[in-house]
């Protein structure tokens, strides 16, 4: 077996596999409210939950990849981490409003600019992916 690479599977401990699960079902759940909530991301939190459901629950994993709207997200991340134009309208008008709401409601500057930054550079990165070609 010289010269060949040789991939180990990476043994997880129950606790560890444990806390995985947990995550994944916490990430699931923010990205199924971050569909309703304006500002809430849902991508970020389902691609989370998968990478998490990957190594602690493989049935959530496949749930979550035949799930009529998690799956096609999960395989288009798959398959070139492209990002529909639909989704990156959908991610600029929810942030977009979230910043409004923040303004008028009179939220202090010293949380606005940070949250307004991150957003900003959450926007730049997703615009940066690429899209499907079909």
């Amino acid at each position: 077996m010289a010269g060949q690479t040789q991939q180990t599977k990476r043994i997880i401990t129950a606790p560890y596999r444990w806390m995985l699960l947990c995550g994944a079902f916490i990430s699931l759940g923010l990205g199924i409210i971050g569909a309703v909530v304006p500002g809430m991301p849902t991508t970020v939190f389902v691609l989370a939950a998968a990478w998490m459901a990957a190594r602690s629950c493989p049935a959530l994993e496949a749930w979550l990849e035949r799930h009529p709207t998690f799956g096609p997200l999960l395989y288009n991340w798959n398959n070139g981490r492209c990002v529909p134009r639909k989704a990156k309208y959908a991610a600029s008008a929810g942030m977009t409003l979230s910043v409004v709401v923040m303004v008028l409601s009179s939220m202090p500057g010293m949380i606005i600019i940070p949250t307004v930054a991150v957003m900003a550079a959450t926007l730049i990165w997703l615009w940066m992916r690429p899209e499907l070609t079909s």
